[in-house]
């Protein structure tokens, strides 16, 4: 089996103990050597300022090919790129840019009026500058927003050539879901990289809670296998079993890389990464 390269998805810590939280789980994940980590926005960019000063820390002092998230929520468009050249002057010119959470109980996304409309307009402004590599989110199963997956697929293709060149997608459950969504792809005829997310299930109860807000299909054997594990107290090993069968899978479906939403909780991230042979010992040569 081929070693997949790997990346990481990180949250700015809101308070001292998060911080902690933080700092060790980059201690855990970074001697894995990724290609790069990503830091998030809360909804709405609650966390507008944390996600910076996280950024720049992580960027700074622990040598880290740091990927800053970037919203096009409750800003205007000035407010926006001024955060995207602040990333430079830090050092850090890779973007993870998106349209963005609504904030909590508003409802569905609604444009800052002298702000981006959408992630599209946010790419061609970032694209301009010529200073950044641009990722985006894509969506193996229907956004909540979207008509259809078709539509979802189209407006893919348009972030990508507005001047985007990886895509990252939304979290599954079933290795099938991916691949059908690549297939649907190349259909379409994109052919940037797309970077399968995955999500290994700390607590099966929040997860799916999780999954339903975001519109991630739960298959009813997850739901029967995680009711077993839970009364032999064996979430851990079932999570970790299963996240490592479906990595395997993907990687012998042609995938190359993965990236870990950790929830800056690492354990089952680096106990699955060792299981797919991405050990501290291991220096990946496929570095995009």
């Amino acid at each position: 089996m081929t070693v997949p390269s790997v990346s990481f998805e990180f949250f700015p810590p809101q308070n001292l103990g998060a911080s902690f939280r933080l700092w060790d789980t980059v201690q855990v994940l970074s001697p894995l050597a990724p290609r790069f980590v990503s830091v998030t926005y809360g909804a709405g960019g609650t966390t507008r300022d944390l996600t910076r000063d996280a950024v720049a820390t992580l960027h700074k002092n622990a040598g880290l090919n740091v990927a800053a998230h970037l919203t096009c929520v409750n800003a205007t468009r000035e407010e926006t790129l001024a955060i995207a050249d602040s990333f430079a002057e830090a050092g850090v010119t890779e973007i993870v840019a998106l349209r963005g959470d609504p904030p909590k109980g508003t409802g569905k996304f609604a444009p800052h009026p002298e702000g981006f409309a959408h992630s599209v307009e946010l790419i061609e402004a970032l694209a301009v500058k010529d200073k950044f590599t641009i990722r985006v989110g894509a969506y193996p199963e229907r956004h909540p927003d979207a008509a259809d997956e078709a539509a979802d697929i189209d407006y893919l293709k348009r972030k990508l050539d507005a001047g985007a060149s990886e895509a990252i997608t939304q979290f599954f459950f079933e290795t099938e879901t991916f691949l059908r969504f690549r297939d649907r792809c190349a259909a379409a005829g994109i052919t940037a990289p797309i970077v399968p997310g995955i999500l290994p299930i700390e607590n099966w109860k929040g997860m799916r809670k999780f999954a339903a807000g975001c519109g991630a299909n739960i298959p009813a054997w997850l739901d029967e296998a995680f009711d077993k594990a839970a009364r032999d107290d064996r979430q851990d090993l079932l999570a970790t079993a299963l996240c490592t069968e479906m990595c395997t899978d993907l990687l012998s479906e042609g995938v190359e890389s993965l990236h870990f939403y950790t929830l800056n909780r690492p354990e089952l991230t680096r106990d699955v990464c060792h299981a797919l042979g991405v050990t501290p010992d291991v220096r990946l040569e496929n570095v995009a």
